[in-house]
């Protein structure tokens, strides 16, 4: 979803006021800076900015606005991506598979350049076992959706309807899952066991902390 210069314009002073006053404009203050010849119009701008994934806006706070994107990192053309947050995604030991508690309205507007190949969603990392690969908790990582994988590829892979991110080895006998921190032990698939590959880690996100 493209945003208007109006709407860039409100996502600039958003993030001014927060950064000057320590909180956000109110609606009014909005329509009165833009010249708005009602709230209403501040309404409707804001809610295209939560829903190109930019801003969430808190019920019954009259300054209820919270930045989900800065405007420095958006694209200031068409050549952006609107990625839906699926979960979290273990980088130590697998958790509950990322399919619960999915909110289908929270997505993340990102510059497109920043990953190869161009990711399907993101997944939420929780742990540090691939914190030699530049991966850390917190970290949004990019997902293309693909059962195909080769040995020496970071996937994410289901296990047992748990999932994970980690360096995938295939051998004639065998497929491991590598961490890339020494903390951390290697997972090895057994037999019996569902090990499906969900997709390609291809790049990754670092929120504001």
């Amino acid at each position: 979803m493209s945003l208007t210069d109006t709407q860039r314009a409100i996502l600039d002073l958003i993030a001014e006021r927060i950064e000057h006053d320590g909180a956000p404009p109110s609606q009014t203050e909005i329509a009165e800076a833009f010249g708005f010849s009602s709230v209403r119009a501040a309404q409707y701008h804001l809610q295209a900015l939560e829903h190109a994934g930019m801003i969430r806006r808190v019920p019954g706070q009259a300054r209820g606005i919270r930045l989900v994107q800065s405007p420095a990192r958006v694209a200031a053309n068409d050549d952006a991506l609107r990625l839906p947050v699926l979960g979290r995604v273990a980088a130590g030991l697998p958790i509950g598979a990322g399919a619960d508690g999915i909110d289908p309205d929270d997505y993340i507007l990102l510059d497109k350049n920043c990953f190869a190949p161009a990711p399907d969603y993101l997944l939420k990392v929780k742990g540090d076992s691939m914190r030699d690969e530049g991966i850390f908790d917190g970290d949004l990582i990019g997902v293309h959706r693909t059962r195909d994988a080769r040995s020496g590829q970071i996937v994410v892979a289901r296990i047992d309807e748990e999932i994970t991110v980690k360096l995938l080895k295939i051998a004639r006998d065998r497929i491991r899952l590598l961490p890339r921190n020494p903390d951390f032990a290697p997972i090895e698939v057994q037999p019996g066991q569902e090990f499906e590959i969900e997709g390609l880690y291809c790049g990754l996100v670092r929120p504001n902390r």
